[in-house]
Parts: structure tokens; sequence; C-alpha cells
């Protein structure tokens, strides 16, 4: 009897928002850029930030997200701080960026640029 497994669902969920971002990113990409990724670097007030960059290179230890417009990895040591996170892009008449709703974030700083697990 072949044993089944399910698709394991990605730790970072886009909406299509994000998504149409990435899109938008990848088509005025750099030469040389594979995809977009999602990293939490140590900084600010809290501790971590949110930072998404190009990528050239592929990590085989990131986490692969594959979108209509391109790929986009999570960084494999930001994972488990990013486990179940929503990832959104947000325009206003004043500011532009991603947006996330991370259940892993326990304080946020005031200015809302970085979190702590």
């Amino acid at each position: 009897m072949a044993t089944k497994t399910r698709e394991r669902p990605a730790a970072v969920k886009l909406t299509p928002g994000a998504e149409a971002r990435i899109a938008d990113l990848m088509s005025r990409a750099p030469d040389g850029a594979v995809g977009v990724k999602l990293s939490t670097p140590r900084r600010g007030c809290s501790g971590l930030a949110y930072s998404v960059d190009y990528v050239t290179e592929a990590n085989p230890m990131d986490e692969r997200i594959e979108t209509p417009g391109g790929i986009f990895f999570v960084d494999a040591a930001s994972v488990l701080y990013l486990i179940g996170s929503t990832m959104d892009w947000q325009e206003d008449d004043f500011t532009a960026g991603f947006v996330f709703s991370n259940p892993n974030a326990t304080g946020m700083c005031g200015c809302g640029e970085s979190f702590t697990v």
C-alpha cells in the first residue's frame, strides 16, 4: 500500500496583493535575480525586522514558494519566526509597503518597523 503524504503548507501565506507586488518586482528585477526573499534580520527597537530583497542564487535550505509572478523565498533561519504569517501589499495616499500579520510576534516597536517573538 502506497503511503499518502499531504502537501506541506507554506510557512507564509501570500495575499493576492503580495503576489501582484512580487510579480511587479520581478518584472523590474536586476539581471541575475532568481526571486525575492523574505528574511528577519536582527535590527530595530524590538530585535527583528522584516526584510524583502532580490536574490541571485537559490539556497536549498530556504522555503520556496512558487507565485504566478516569480519565486518567493523565505530565509531558512527566519522560518520559525514566520510560520503561520500572512504577507500583504498595501498602498494608500501616503505609504506603500508589505504588511505582515504574524501570530508569533509577541510585541512590536512603536513605529511598527520591528518585532519580537
